[in-house]
């Protein structure tokens, strides 16, 4: 899937502006040497589960593209098969312009980021829009979250044709507050231990202390 991914994208102006900077013959060995099972493999789908966001583009009927985030607890990203993703697509502004775009061209974008990480995964596919009430049941329970307060208007389902990684350059390092908690937990606890020999060596000072002020 990676090689189609190029083989979409790299179109001949690309190829030409590829070939002005000199890094064409490098994506021609990569592709010739590139391994393209027809589906996500592991590393692919280990990253989308882990997701708790990501950006996804369309393009309207004026041509314009257009790029909104989408976001939800961990694991609100599913990959339901080798080559589809599908999510739950929670209630917002009432805009619908992804829902619009795709309903004349099914063809979208997908971004996945892991800031802490420094990495992102690009891909490429067909997306559709389906009412819970025609949803199939068991997609239903598995993709709507649990405990999470997001209204799910309908579910998503995002056919991947094909994927590449991002280099690490220029990603700013950013963490979620769980990853921030649990990176600081042996900090707080060490507070806590070095706060309770603090209050318990107090009390023995004071025990030991006489009533005009000295040490017994």
């Amino acid at each position: 899937m990676r090689r189609n991914y190029w083989q979409q994208l790299f179109t001949p102006a690309v190829q030409e502006r590829q070939a002005q900077a000199g890094s064409r013959a490098a994506y021609d060995r990569a592709a010739r040497g590139a391994d393209d099972p027809g589906g996500l493999g592991l590393p692919e789908q280990d990253f989308l589960a882990a997701a708790d966001h990501f950006f996804l583009a369309t393009v309207g009927e004026s041509g314009w593209p257009y790029v909104q985030h989408r976001g939800g607890p961990q694991g609100f990203l599913q990959v339901l098969g080798p080559a589809r993703i599908g999510f739950a697509d929670f209630r917002g502004n009432q805009q619908f312009i992804s829902a619009g775009n795709v309903a004349a061209n099914d063809r979208a974008s997908i971004l996945v980021m892991d800031y802490a990480n420094a990495a992102r995964l690009k891909l490429i596919g067909r997306l559709a829009f389906v009412a819970l009430a025609d949803a199939d049941a068991a997609d239903r329970e598995r993709l709507m979250p649990a405990d999470y307060p997001g209204r799910v208007e309908r579910l998503a389902y995002f056919d991947v044709e094909g994927f590449d990684w991002n280099c690490p350059q220029h990603i700013t390092a950013r963490y979620t507050l769980a990853q921030i908690e649990a990176a600081t937990a042996p900090l707080r606890e060490r507070i806590r231990e070095l706060e309770a020999g603090l209050a318990g060596s107090r009390g023995v000072r004071r025990g030991q202390e006489g009533s005009d002020g000295t040490f017994s």
